[in-house]
Order: C-alpha cells, then sequence, then structure tokens
C-alpha cells in the first residue's frame, strides 16, 4: 500500500530525514513514534506531497508521488496536526466542499455526513461557521472530511490531540474499519499507550533514521512499548536539535495565536450572530 525507499530530507544543512525505509501493507495500522524534530512530521508530509524530498521514491499502490501525483493523492487522506480549515465555511459546507473535490456523488456524501457527524456528534454544529468551532470540534470536521472519499490510505499525525475520549473511541473503529475493507493507516503519536494497544507494526524514529520497526511484538517483545521506546532512544544519544525550520514554525504559529486572538473573537460572534439563521435554513435544505 505505502512503500518508503531510502527517503532523504534536507533543510539546508540540516538533515529531517536520513535514508528512511518503510513498507505498510493493507490490512495494517502503522504506528510513527519519536520525540519532537525526530522526522515524523516531515516523513507524513513527504508522503502526502507538502514536502519536495531530496532523495529516495515514495510509492502509494504501485505508484510513484513523484511521478503519479494525482493518481496518488485520490487514494490517500491526510489528516495534519493542527487542521488548517476554512474559517468563514460552515461546516456542511465545508465537508460538500471536500466531496465535490473527490467528485463524491451527493447520495454518497449525505450518507456519509449523516453517518460521521453523528458518530462524533457534531450534527447540530454543522449549520455553524467554523470560526466557532473548538480545537476539538475542528479536528472532529478533519476527520469526517477525510473520510469522504473512502481513502484507501490514510495518514494522520497526531490525531488523538483534541480529541475526547468517546470520539478518540469512535476514530480507533473507524481506522480499523479502513484497513478490514483493504486500506491502511498510518499515523505518527506520543501516546504510546494508545500505539500499543491499536498498532498492528510500529517505527521508532530519531534524528531522521528509523531505529527499529515491525510488529509490536518484535519490537517491545515482553516489555511495554514505552520502556522499549525510552531505552532505544536513551541509547542513540540525546536528542538532536529540533530544526531552525521547527522552531520558527513554532515561534509562528505562537505569534498567530496572539495577534489573531482578538479577531477569532471577533469572526465568532459576527458569524454566530448574523448567519446563524442563513445557515441554519442551508443546512436544511442540504439534507432535505
Amino acid at each position: 500500500m505505502l512503500k518508503i525507499e531510502h527517503l532523504t530530507k534536507r533543510y539546508g544543512d540540516k538533515t529531517a530525514v536520513d535514508d528512511l525505509n518503510l513498507h505498510i501493507c493493507q490490512g495494517e495500522i502503522y504506528g510513527f513514534i519519536g520525540h519532537n524534530g525526530a522526522g515524523k512530521t516531515t516523513t507524513l508530509k513527504s508522503v502526502v506531497g507538502i514536502l519536495q524530498f531530496d532523495r529516495g521514491e515514495i510509492y502509494i499502490g504501485g505508484e510513484s508521488v513523484k511521478e503519479q501525483p494525482l493518481k496518488c493523492k485520490s487514494k490517500i487522506a491526510y489528516i495534519p496536526d493542527n487542521p488548517d480549515l476554512y474559517d468563514y465555511m460552515t461546516g456542511i459546507k465545508y465537508l460538500n466542499f471536500i466531496a465535490d473535490i473527490f467528485k463524491v456523488s451527493a447520495a454518497d456524501r449525505k450518507e456519509r455526513i449523516h453517518k460521521y457527524a453523528d458518530l462524533f456528534e457534531i450534527t447540530d454544529e454543522l449549520a455553524q461557521p467554523i470560526a466557532a468551532y473548538s480545537h476539538g470540534m475542528k479536528q472532529k470536521l478533519a476527520i469526517i472530511a477525510a473520510w469522504m472519499h473512502e481513502p484507501r490510505l490514510v495518514l494522520m499525525d497526531e490525531p488523538f490531540v483534541g480529541l475526547d475520549p468517546k470520539a478518540s473511541h469512535s476514530l480507533k473503529g473507524m481506522m480499523r474499519e479502513v484497513c478490514d475493507n483493504g486500506g491502511a493507516i498510518f499515523f505518527s503519536t506520543h501516546v504510546l499507550e494508545v500505539a500499543e494497544k491499536l498498532c498492528d507494526k510500529v517505527a521508532i524514529i530519531k534524528g531522521g533514521r528509523l531505529i527499529r520497526s515491525g510488529t509490536m511484538e518484535e519490537v517491545k517483545g515482553d516489555s511495554s512499548l514505552e520502556d522499549v521506546f525510552l531505552e532505544l532512544t536513551e541509547k542513540e544519544g540525546t536528542q538532536k536539535e529540533v530544526l531552525p525550520e521547527k522552531k520558527c514554525k513554532d515561534y509562528f504559529c505562537i505569534l498567530q495565536n496572539k495577534t489573531n486572538e482578538l479577531l477569532q473573537n471577533f469572526l465568532r460572534q459576527f458569524f454566530c450572530l448574523k448567519t446563524n439563521l442563513a445557515n441554519r435554513l442551508d443546512y436544511k435544505h442540504t439534507f432535505r
């Protein structure tokens, strides 16, 4: 399903991912764990085509992401660690927008929106502007959008952050359902207990290098995944300094959050008060 061969990605003189090799088969939930700055997000972004990599090959369903990017993207879904959604849209308009991109039929999109919105208990909020959503609600909306076109491969960066326990349980069921239907899941996480219970296979990355991978039994043996992870990362030495790009991204996010706080509050009040009635009418019209 997903084959990563000798993937190398550099930022200037810093190597974020160094000669990475992974093979994720159909029916597998594959966990990707490592410290901050280890190369997890860079790997995921390289797979989905957000980042250009310096060396290696990535294949999705036998197609090269370099040579057949559109074919590859039609088979996958990607949920970043902090979904960047269109705040001026309502939830229902955003889902229909995503469905239009992937040419999902009216009947299929209606069925899937009902199914997953009810599952995550946000059906009533779909008429509201996304600017009024909490982080958890945005995460739920991003998950529903990712499942709209029934992707064969789902890639997620820290998908459980911001989700309540019930939503996390629902997402785990959706992940297993994808694999039972012949798809695959590749996701990063810091929650080692979740990885240990959920994943069929796991890979541990440090400083851009793969230090261990395999089935859960092969990786952890008789120990816990947490013990193995700590032992391996400590043996490899201290964690490399976070890349300048990562630092800049973090500083930018902090600055952006502070400077946009007043604007976000204004948008919430503006959209909620001014467009609430119109959005509800539009929502009812969509589901007639």
